[in-house]
Protein backbone atom coordinates (compact mmCIF):
# COMPACT_ATOMS: atom_id res chain seq x y z
CA UNK A 1 0.00 0.00 0.00
CA UNK A 2 1.29 3.43 -0.98
CA UNK A 3 -0.44 6.45 0.54
CA UNK A 4 -0.75 9.61 -1.55
CA UNK A 5 -1.34 12.75 0.56
CA UNK A 6 -4.09 14.85 -0.98
CA UNK A 7 -6.16 17.97 -0.48
CA UNK A 8 -9.34 15.83 -0.68
CA UNK A 9 -8.63 14.33 2.76
CA UNK A 10 -11.17 15.46 5.30
CA UNK A 11 -13.58 16.93 2.73
CA UNK A 12 -17.23 16.01 3.14
CA UNK A 13 -19.74 15.22 0.41
CA UNK A 14 -23.20 13.82 -0.04
CA UNK A 15 -22.47 10.19 -1.02
CA UNK A 16 -24.97 10.17 -3.88
CA UNK A 17 -23.47 13.35 -5.36
CA UNK A 18 -19.96 11.95 -4.93
CA UNK A 19 -20.98 8.80 -6.82
CA UNK A 20 -22.39 10.94 -9.64
CA UNK A 21 -19.03 12.71 -9.94
CA UNK A 22 -16.75 9.67 -9.71
CA UNK A 23 -18.54 6.83 -11.51
CA UNK A 24 -18.45 8.48 -14.97
CA UNK A 25 -14.65 8.79 -14.74
CA UNK A 26 -14.08 5.12 -13.84
CA UNK A 27 -14.55 4.78 -10.08
CA UNK A 28 -16.75 2.19 -8.41
CA UNK A 29 -17.60 1.54 -4.80
CA UNK A 30 -15.41 -1.36 -3.70
CA UNK A 31 -16.99 -4.53 -2.38
CA UNK A 32 -15.60 -4.18 1.13
CA UNK A 33 -17.92 -1.42 2.34
CA UNK A 34 -19.94 -1.48 5.53
CA UNK A 35 -22.70 0.78 6.85
CA UNK A 36 -20.23 3.30 8.25
CA UNK A 37 -17.27 3.17 5.84
CA UNK A 38 -16.25 2.18 2.33
CA UNK A 39 -14.05 3.15 -0.59
CA UNK A 40 -14.15 4.13 -4.22
CA UNK A 41 -11.77 2.09 -6.35
CA UNK A 42 -10.21 2.98 -9.68
CA UNK A 43 -8.71 -0.05 -11.41
CA UNK A 44 -5.38 0.99 -12.90
CA UNK A 45 -4.38 -2.39 -14.31
CA UNK A 46 -4.69 -6.12 -13.81
CA UNK A 47 -1.05 -7.12 -14.18
CA UNK A 48 -0.39 -10.19 -12.05
CA UNK A 49 -3.45 -9.38 -9.96
CA UNK A 50 -5.15 -6.00 -9.72
CA UNK A 51 -3.75 -2.54 -9.10
CA UNK A 52 -6.12 0.10 -7.70
CA UNK A 53 -6.25 3.66 -6.53
CA UNK A 54 -8.51 3.50 -3.47
CA UNK A 55 -10.29 6.53 -2.02
CA UNK A 56 -11.60 5.60 1.45
CA UNK A 57 -14.55 7.35 3.07
CA UNK A 58 -16.50 7.15 6.30
CA UNK A 59 -20.09 8.07 7.10
CA UNK A 60 -20.46 11.31 9.05
CA UNK A 61 -24.21 11.73 8.89
CA UNK A 62 -26.34 8.62 8.45
CA UNK A 63 -25.51 5.19 7.07
CA UNK A 64 -24.12 4.49 3.61
CA UNK A 65 -27.29 2.75 2.46
CA UNK A 66 -29.52 5.68 3.51
CA UNK A 67 -30.54 8.75 1.51
CA UNK A 68 -28.64 11.97 2.17
CA UNK A 69 -25.64 10.27 3.77
CA UNK A 70 -22.68 12.61 4.23
CA UNK A 71 -19.23 11.02 3.96
CA UNK A 72 -15.76 12.25 4.80
CA UNK A 73 -12.89 11.32 2.49
CA UNK A 74 -9.70 9.74 3.77
CA UNK A 75 -6.21 9.61 2.29
CA UNK A 76 -6.06 7.98 -1.16
CA UNK A 77 -3.70 5.05 -1.57
CA UNK A 78 -2.43 2.61 -4.17
CA UNK A 79 -3.17 -1.03 -3.56
CA UNK A 80 -2.30 -4.27 -5.31
CA UNK A 81 -4.07 -7.62 -4.94
CA UNK A 82 -2.52 -10.82 -6.29
CA UNK A 83 -4.80 -13.82 -6.77
CA UNK A 84 -3.94 -17.48 -6.96
CA UNK A 85 -4.44 -19.20 -10.29
CA UNK A 86 -7.31 -21.67 -10.50
CA UNK A 87 -10.19 -22.39 -8.14
CA UNK A 88 -10.09 -21.64 -4.46
CA UNK A 89 -9.76 -24.99 -2.72
CA UNK A 90 -11.10 -23.63 0.59
CA UNK A 91 -14.30 -25.36 1.67
CA UNK A 92 -16.84 -22.87 3.04
CA UNK A 93 -18.92 -23.14 6.21
CA UNK A 94 -21.78 -24.79 4.34
CA UNK A 95 -19.45 -27.45 2.91
CA UNK A 96 -19.37 -25.78 -0.50
CA UNK A 97 -16.40 -25.15 -2.74
CA UNK A 98 -15.78 -21.46 -3.50
CA UNK A 99 -15.19 -20.96 -7.22
CA UNK A 100 -13.54 -17.56 -6.65
CA UNK A 101 -9.88 -17.36 -5.72
CA UNK A 102 -8.75 -15.96 -2.39
CA UNK A 103 -5.99 -13.34 -2.67
CA UNK A 104 -2.49 -14.81 -2.42
CA UNK A 105 -1.28 -11.44 -1.19
CA UNK A 106 -3.97 -8.83 -0.51
CA UNK A 107 -1.32 -6.16 0.15
CA UNK A 108 1.14 -7.06 -2.60
CA UNK A 109 3.95 -4.77 -3.68
CA UNK A 110 2.78 -2.13 -6.10
CA UNK A 111 4.42 -2.00 -9.56
CA UNK A 112 6.70 1.03 -9.72
CA UNK A 113 5.52 1.94 -13.23
CA UNK A 114 1.97 2.70 -11.97
CA UNK A 115 2.88 4.98 -9.06
CA UNK A 116 2.98 8.07 -11.28
CA UNK A 117 -0.37 7.04 -12.78
CA UNK A 118 -1.80 6.95 -9.25
CA UNK A 119 -0.46 10.42 -8.47
CA UNK A 120 -1.98 11.75 -11.70
CA UNK A 121 -5.35 10.21 -10.79
CA UNK A 122 -5.23 11.90 -7.37
CA UNK A 123 -4.55 15.27 -9.03
CA UNK A 124 -7.59 14.66 -11.26
CA UNK A 125 -9.66 13.86 -8.15
CA UNK A 126 -8.48 17.08 -6.47
CA UNK A 127 -9.44 19.10 -9.53
CA UNK A 128 -12.91 17.57 -9.84
CA UNK A 129 -13.72 17.68 -6.13
CA UNK A 130 -12.36 21.18 -5.51
CA UNK A 131 -15.15 22.61 -7.67
CA UNK A 132 -17.85 21.08 -5.47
Amino acid sequence: MIEIPSSVEGKQFDLYKLEQLLKPIGYSIGGNWDYDHGAFDYKIDDEVGYQFLRLPFSAKDGQLDARNCTVELGRPFLLSHKYQIGLDDHIGDAGTLNQFSEPVDSDASFPEKYIETGKTLVKELESILSNE
